[in-house]
């Protein structure tokens, strides 16, 4: 049996235990695929800017690329009244699942309304959680996989803990549940640090934004491979203007330093604001101090755009066929362990 072969695997029916993040805008159908043929779990995202008839394509378009199981992510923040967006995400689901999407991973709130719905036809549920509280209610709602997020995670931030005291209370707390460990991993010392802990796999985001595949404007990723962890800032209530009240981690740019060069001014006051800064496709308007990750359609002020990134940034210094990163973590993550394996016997 392979040495990275957990039950993680056999759960989701993959070869090692990787899962790739759904990075935004960057998590289409190719990267989704190439992880995914390289034995690891792909996902694609599905903004609520796509309507219904594009979410199906999207799903289509991965199964054109790969014969292995992927999944596809749906983002839990408050849209409207909260009846409307049960219905509205049921909707949803219910067009993924007669898609035959195997795997539904969620983020950002509560994925007990929808349990019951995926399981019935026959696909697992994930959940991205940042505490113990959080991780425990997700267990109870029958979720099958919980991914607990550190602290050190990029993008959206659930957790303020970081992940090596997170991983293993969430673990102790969710037993049998499978945990896989998110934030700041990068490299296969990151995965073998995290299988370590007990963890059944990890979540890798950072590192795919940089991969061939990725739909990641250039310069976003150029911004990334030039950075390293100091150069991340964790922000409450910067980059809100389609999702507020959602703390994040990104690269420091020019909108950070003159936010906070102008003391830190509350949402109203910023430098900017309301500026139009760039547009995607050619057509939307993305203002300053949107959430809008710079995809390789977006024109303007690039760098002015939230460059999520993790604390693993600084391990991420070439990109890479995606393909041949899940390689290499494998790869570096079994030296690792075999290191740690000597260390043992050669106490005994």
């Amino acid at each position: 049996m392979p040495i990275l072969q957990t039950s993680l695997c056999d759960l989701l029916e993959i070869d090692v235990p990787i899962i790739q993040a759904p990075i935004g805008g960057a998590a289409g159908p190719a990267l989704a695929a190439a992880v995914s043929n390289a034995g690891a779990l792909g996902q694609i995202t599905q903004p609520y800017s796509i309507d219904l008839p594009g979410v199906r394509q999207r799903i289509k378009e991965t199964r054109e690329l790969t014969d292995r199981k992927f999944g596809v992510n749906m983002l839990l923040m408050p849209r409207g009244e909260p009846h409307q967006d049960v219905e509205m995400r049921i909707e949803r689901l219910n067009a993924y699942l007669e898609e035959g999407v195997p795997i539904v991973s969620f983020f950002w709130g509560d994925p007990s309304p929808y349990v019951e719905l995926i399981h019935s036809a026959g696909a697992l549920v994930l959940i991205q959680v940042g505490s113990v509280a959080e991780a425990r209610a997700a267990a109870d709602a029958g979720v099958d996989v919980i991914i607990a997020q550190g602290w050190e995670a990029g993008g959206h931030v659930r957790g303020e803990v970081g992940t090596l005291p997170l991983i293993p209370r969430v673990i102790d707390a969710v037993a049998p549940t499978p945990v896989v460990a998110a934030g700041g991993i990068a490299d296969g010392r990151g995965l073998a640090a995290a299988l370590a802990l007990g963890a059944d796999g990890v979540y890798v985001g950072t590192r795919f934004v940089v991969s061939e595949e990725s739909a990641a404007h250039p310069v976003y990723k150029k911004k990334l491979l030039e950075s390293v962890e100091s150069d991340t800032v964790y922000l409450t209530d910067l980059f809100d203007v389609g999702w507020p009240d959602a703390p994040h981690r990104s690269l420091r740019n020019t909108t950070v330093v003159n936010w906070e060069a102008a003391g830190r001014p509350p949402s109203g006051q910023r430098p900017g604001e309301g500026e139009v800064i760039a547009t995607n496709g050619g057509v939307n308007p993305v203002l300053r101090y949107a959430i809008a990750m710079a995809n390789s359609d977006t024109t303007g002020d690039i760098e002015a755009l939230p460059l999520w990134a993790g604390q693993g940034v600084g391990l991420v210094n070439r990109i890479q066929p995606a393909g041949e990163i899940v390689r290499e973590l494998v790869e570096e993550a079994e030296q690792a362990l075999r290191r740690c394996i000597d260390l043992v016997q050669a106490v005994d």
